[in-house]
């Protein structure tokens, strides 16, 4: 199997990590994997990479276009059995299109929430540049033997977004690693990161900084509660992609909650695993998320999650009762965490013995590697 990307960085979010634990589970069923991306071979976050990747260096900026892709491509695309292509509205999707019907591979793509209409709706320049790209971009998904989903509910929003609309749309099962390695060892390593915290209760938000994420929300969410809950702390933890830290950090300073609310920067490793283990719980009150691989992440250590009803997985949360949901709101993000804030404390011990378990039936890559590989073997 080849993966195709424009970023391995981990800064990037959700779909380079979704590449490297698929990767590892591909190992695991005894399946090969290469990955190829639009990295600079020299970059720090490839070294260690367990699997083969080809950092095919960076294209023009916006489009990703470049002739190095599409050559590499078409030489090699036919030493795989299938080609897998993450994200849209860039050349490689293109390309990979182009060098699987030479090769006579077939191959599959993940939107990634791309075709969220909510993306439309927040940015409308960019729904019309979408739109012009469209006649471009629809045979990439039309021609793929799957479009690959990662919930029902992203499944049929893409469809909403732009016509025309026709492709063969599988869901497929999504997820996260567990951590290898001593739970003691990862929560003092994240104590080492941010020794503010010290042994204080917190809630943890680890993703990116962006708007997308409701971190705004978030914090005048917890602006409301923090009286009712003076010995609980909010973590902000994820890069500052957009360059929006220092307005959101004034925020928490003109609403009085500044002492309070911590800011480590990007975590990886021991000190992700740690802040996530030794959180009260995760929260994310996003508007729009396709999965959200820290969810995940959260139920494998056995942390409850704290969502909004614009992350597709909510339902599963609801029912397996992991977690709280509620609307993508100020008004639902402060419920949320009253919610939280008002439950017994047996009952959030119980919520917590369920994440796991959870996890395992549900978001185990394994999963998703298999079903990757049989959605290919099957024709």
């Amino acid at each position: 199997m080849l993966h195709m990307i424009g970023s391995l960085d981990p800064a990037h979010g959700g779909p380079p990590q979704a590449v490297r634990q698929i990767a590892r589970a591909y190992q695991q069923i005894g399946v090969g994997v290469e990955v190829a991306c639009l990295d600079e071979a020299g970059a720090d976050f490839l070294r260690g990479a367990d699997f083969p990747v080809h950092a095919l260096g960076p294209g023009r900026a916006g489009f990703d276009f470049s002739w190095r892709v599409g050559g590499w491509l078409r030489g090699n695309a036919g030493r795989f059995d299938a080609l897998v292509m993450h994200g849209l509205w860039s050349w490689p999707g293109l390309a990979v299109r182009a060098a699987a019907h030479v090769a006579g591979k077939p191959y599959g793509i993940f939107p990634h929430g791309a075709l969220d209409p909510w993306f439309n709706r927040q940015y409308p320049l960019k729904r019309l540049k979408k739109k012009a790209f469209w006649p471009l971009q629809y045979p990439v998904l039309r021609d793929a033997r799957y479009v690959f989903f990662t919930s029902d509910a992203e499944r049929d929003l893409a469809a909403t977004s732009f016509h025309p609309n026709r492709w063969s749309s599988l869901v497929v099962p999504y997820g996260a690693s567990e951590p290898a390695g001593e739970p003691a060892a990862q929560v003092e390593a994240w104590l080492a990161r941010c020794p503010a915290v010290g042994r204080r209760s917190y809630l943890l938000f680890l993703g990116r900084l962006h708007e997308k994420k409701g971190c705004d929300l978030l914090l005048r969410a917890f602006a409301a509660v923090a009286g009712a809950a003076a010995d609980l702390d909010l973590v902000m933890a994820g890069p500052d992609q957009v360059g929006w830290q220092a307005t959101l950090q004034q925020m928490a300073e003109n609403i009085g909650v500044s002492a309070r609310v911590h800011w480590p920067g990007m975590l990886t490793g021991d000190a992700k695993w740690g802040a996530l283990r030794a959180a009260e719980a995760f929260v994310l009150p996003s508007h729009q998320e396709n999965f959200g691989i820290a969810v995940a992440e959260s139920l494998a250590v056995g942390r409850p999650v704290l969502i909004s009803n614009q992350v597709n997985i909510w339902p599963e949360v609801e029912s397996e009762g992991v977690g709280l949901v509620d609307e993508d709101t100020l008004e639902g993000t402060e419920r949320l965490l009253r919610r939280w804030l008002e439950l017994p404390a047996e009952e959030r011990d119980a919520m917590a013995d369920r994440c796991h378990p959870c996890y395992l039936r549900r978001y185990s890559p394994v999963r998703t590697a298999q079903e990757l590989h049989d959605a290919f073997a099957q024709k």
